[in-house]
């Protein structure tokens, strides 16, 4: 990946990133999140009645250990998200599920300095989890992460990572352009998801054909 330019949305102006602070319940754990898109921060740093600011960073990644989730089945970022993310499983097949791909779609993050992936904004983690409640197909699951066009997040792991971030600058966000820009995509993805649902295709792969035939992450319709 070389050299980046990295954008952090936050309510504070972060000059210094620090190791191990962070909620360790984000999506990939504890860490710091960052994005390549600046007016994708510019929504992350705003909250309804708050300004915030965009935090403005260099990185350069040539010797970092980088794991790409592009590069895996959802479920892999799933099993990720279930792991990390509170969550409560809420009915016998969601349980089943959880074990199920934690047993054979877990990823060992430890040995990484950065992860990059998807982003599981509220809504659409309710989304993963109207998946593992074999409430909609893992079609129907990867349709809906693409429609608030959230991007990739990128998130600093390990110390070697943390040690080579450098600031550089910031900018202050007027929340009440960028909340509403960060609502309207939320809603507008709800919108989306509900009119896919009312097209009631019961075809596709479900959580509970995955437990039932033992799908592996090499399975051609993971792809």
């Amino acid at each position: 990946m070389g050299k980046l330019i990295l954008y952090h949305g936050s309510p504070e102006i972060v000059t210094q990133p620090l190791f191990g602070k962070g909620k360790v319940y984000n999506d990939y754990g504890q860490g710091f999140y960052c994005t390549l898109d600046l007016l994708m921060a510019r929504e992350w740093a705003s909250n309804e009645n708050r300004d915030g600011f965009v935090n403005k960073y260099e990185i350069d990644t040539t010797d970092l250990s980088i794991l790409n989730l592009s590069e895996y089945t959802i479920l892999h970022w799933l099993t990720i998200l279930v792991k990390h993310r509170i969550f409560r499983m809420s009915t016998p097949v969601m349980k089943k599920g959880v074990e199920w791909l934690e047993k054979n779609y877990s990823i060992d993050l430890s040995s990484y300095d950065i992860i990059t992936g998807y982003r599981a904004d509220d809504s659409y983690f309710s989304f993963t989890r109207a998946f593992l409640n074999n409430e909609i197909s893992l079609e129907q699951l990867s349709y809906a992460m693409k429609l608030g066009k959230l991007g990739e997040q990128i998130v600093l792991k390990s110390t070697k990572a943390f040690e080579k971030i450098k600031y550089i600058n910031y900018e202050k966000v007027d929340s009440s352009i960028y909340y509403v820009k960060r609502k309207t995509r939320d809603d507008e993805a709800r919108k989306a998801y509900l009119d896919e649902l009312d097209k009631k295709d019961l075809k596709g792969l479900y959580m509970r054909d995955i437990i039932i035939e033992e799908v592996q992450p090499n399975d051609p319709r993971l792809r």
